[in-house]
């Protein structure tokens, strides 16, 4: 992975609220974490490997905060964001959502977009069936594993 790319993750996770931020490319992985000031991190990473890793009690409440909306959920299969960005309904603004509530989708379908360092990846459905939910809004940031469909 190109360091400038590893600089611009290092910017987005400044920029924004996430407390780690992991990204694959092909084989390579690279994770940041963020460590909150006053925090002295002991041990120094290679680039590739995990950079820091975040105290347990910075940790520990996201998955509490995530399992709450996940009991709310319709029955269906859940599909999740695949990676941090910023989540779009539609190709261009203005234009038709990919789906709505209530469609027919099958696998494969697009679902919405992910804009992820000026890259925009689609999102397919895993399965065939109809849109239960739509978890995310049109321009709403996205992190890893976050909840964004329910197809039943």
């Amino acid at each position: 992975m190109d360091l400038r790319k590893i600089k611009k993750l290092i910017d987005l996770l400044e920029e924004s609220n996430l407390a780690e931020l992991e990204i694959k490319e092909g084989e390579e992985v690279v994770r940041l974490s963020r460590v909150p000031k006053g925090t002295v991190n002991v041990a120094a990473a290679p680039v590739m490997a995990p950079v820091m890793q975040a105290p347990a009690p910075v940790a520990a409440p996201a998955p509490a905060a995530e399992a709450a909306p996940a009991s709310t959920l319709p029955a269906g299969h859940v599909v999740k964001a695949p990676m941090v960005g910023t989540f779009y309904a539609s190709a261009t603004p203005g234009a038709a959502a990919f789906v709505k509530v209530g469609q027919q989708v099958k696998a494969g379908e697009t679902l919405g977009i992910i804009e992820a360092m000026k890259m925009f990846n689609q999102i397919e459905a895993d399965v065939a069936g109809t849109v239960q939910a739509i978890l995310v809004d049109n321009g709403q940031p996205v992190e890893f594993d976050q909840p964004m469909f329910v197809i039943a």
